[in-house]
């Protein structure tokens, strides 16, 4: 076992009697399905006294795990040459134009390059705002497809306020998406839970237990040939991937989302989901004034749309 880990001990209760022990690890550590299997390859999980045999190993009530999960350095380093596109800044706030395929933090498969660390490299002093050292200054995040505004606190205030106003649901976020096939109703809200889905843990879905998820949303325009929908998506909550969930939800997956409905669709010439955060609006955390902000949609959407000529506006 490993002398320096954080150690979690548990006795297996009725309701968990039959699951796979990288399962358990899992939920007991806060940790990957793939993360726990690890741990167990390297004999930091025990079972009643033993080494299980494999991770899909099967537990029974009054189990008795210990879980050694090896401290780790979370710090990250600034990285210079991330280029991050600053829409606005002031002593309190970065507005930043992420472009799709950049990573806004260092996770899972993903450890340098990120936007977080493009910006400690110009604002350090972000390094300190936040109780998460791998996510400093960071309020909300983006998927890596998506493209548009986002917001970093660069004081303890700022995201103390932004992030209150996130769960107050009075951030203005909205978002420009290209979706197959028509949506009729020219205005409506997508009201679905989502949590993880049932048959793949790396995707969302919408399942009857899952968080609430609204998703708000207004056509205007319906292309004719091929049959597609541009919308302006609004949140009204947060959810890992919640617009592209909801739309593949209701039969009208995002164009160039292979992951979400679009895999066995033509994607256009995309490399990544037709999605642009365009507008981003929020009360200032010092100020107190609404301020709101806007940006194009890059080069890739715009040219799919121009080449949509046979439409019919909503």
């Amino acid at each position: 076992m490993v002398r320096e880990a954080e150690l979690h001990e548990v006795q297996l209760p009725d309701a968990l009697d039959g699951e796979r022990v990288d399962r358990v690890v899992s939920l007991a550590a806060d940790i990957s399905r793939k993360e726990a299997a690890e741990l167990i390859d390297q004999g930091n999980v025990l079972v009643n006294g033993d080494v299980p045999a494999k991770p899909s190993q099967r537990l029974s009530t009054g189990d008795h795990l210990r879980v050694a999960v090896p401290f780790r350095d979370n710090t990250i380093r600034d990285d210079p040459t991330v280029e991050v596109t600053i829409h606005y800044l002031d002593d309190q706030v970065i507005v930043v134009d992420k472009p799709a395929g950049l990573i806004v933090h260092p996770g899972a498969g993903a450890s340098t390059g990120t936007m977080i660390q493009g910006l400690l490299a110009q604002f350090p002093e972000i390094a300190s705002v936040g109780n998460d050292p791998t996510r400093p200054g960071v309020v909300h995040r983006l998927d890596k497809g998506t493209s548009g505004l986002l917001m970093v606190a660069r004081t303890k205030t700022a995201l103390e306020s932004l992030s209150a106003q996130l769960a107050g649901r009075t951030v203005t976020r909205q978002y420009q998406a290209l979706a197959w096939g028509t949506v009729q109703a020219s205005h409506g809200v997508i009201d679905a839970p989502l949590g993880r889905s049932p048959n793949d843990a790396t995707r969302q879905a919408v399942v009857a237990d899952g968080r609430e998820a609204r998703t708000s949303y207004e056509v205007i325009t319906r292309y004719e040939d091929p049959l597609m929908t541009f919308l302006h998506c609004q949140l009204e909550t947060g959810r890992t991937h919640q617009i592209r969930v909801h739309l593949e939800a209701i039969g009208n997956p995002i164009v160039g989302d292979d992951r979400y409905g679009g895999g066995s669709r033509d994607r256009m010439g995309l490399t990544r989901p037709f999605l642009h955060a365009g507008l981003l609006g929020f009360i200032h955390p010092t100020s107190g004034e609404y301020m709101e902000f806007e940006t194009e949609m890059p080069d890739d959407l715009q040219d799919l749309l121009s080449q949509l000529t046979d439409s019919v506006s909503s």
